[in-house]
């Protein structure tokens, strides 16, 4: 979470422009992605802060505290809601991910970025779930052919999607915060 300057930086930028579409996203008509966003853009702006690099802040024992408190809580709220949408399975999850590397940056904060933080078979679970998850998210963003009678009509009228109703960028944001995860868990 806190190697190197640069890449340090390009990861806060990521996580943060993915967290700001996700509040983008949270505008739509839908009700459940407007509940999908929201957790996203929590998530987004979570690992944002997170991976702000240690030459530029280093936080306090208590920031990371904080952090396994909002999402043990964001943890809870998908575990509630993963009731109706198996996609919230994904954000219990990422929420745990969350709070099992708050929790490891308290224990060792002299650490940050030199390994030896975080429990190995912990870690490369999540690891092993993260590829998977980034490997499903790229494939999904693969053209396909077009699905017949799908016009791009809704009740045969043409219909105009806003940059928060784009599947395919929504997706490219879940591909882009399964990345930093990843980034994230490798530098634990």
């Amino acid at each position: 979470m806190h190697g190197p300057a640069s890449p340090g930086w390009l990861l806060v930028a990521l996580c943060a422009a993915s967290g700001a579409y996700c509040l983008l996203r949270m505008r739509s008509p839908v009700e459940g992605q407007r509940r999908t966003a929201g957790a996203e853009a929590l998530m987004g702006f979570g690992m944002a802060a997170m991976a702000v690099p240690a030459a530029a802040a280093t936080p306090p024992r208590w920031t990371w505290l904080a952090y396994a408190a909002v999402f043990g809580a964001a943890a809870l709220h998908a575990l509630w809601t993963a009731r109706s949408s198996p996609h919230h399975l994904h954000h219990l999850v990422g929420a745990c991910a969350m709070v099992y590397m708050a929790a490891a940056m308290a224990a060792s904060p002299g650490h940050h970025g030199h390994g030896g933080s975080g429990i190995p078979l912990v870690t490369g679970a999540l690891l092993i779930y993260f590829v998977g998850y980034v490997l499903r998210s790229g494939a999904r963003l693969l053209p396909v052919a077009a699905v017949a009678g799908d016009s791009g009509t809704l009740g045969g009228t043409p219909r105009t999607l806003g940059w928060g109703d784009r599947p395919e960028l929504s997706q490219a944001c879940r591909l882009s915060m399964g990345i930093a995860m990843l980034a994230m868990l490798v530098t634990l």
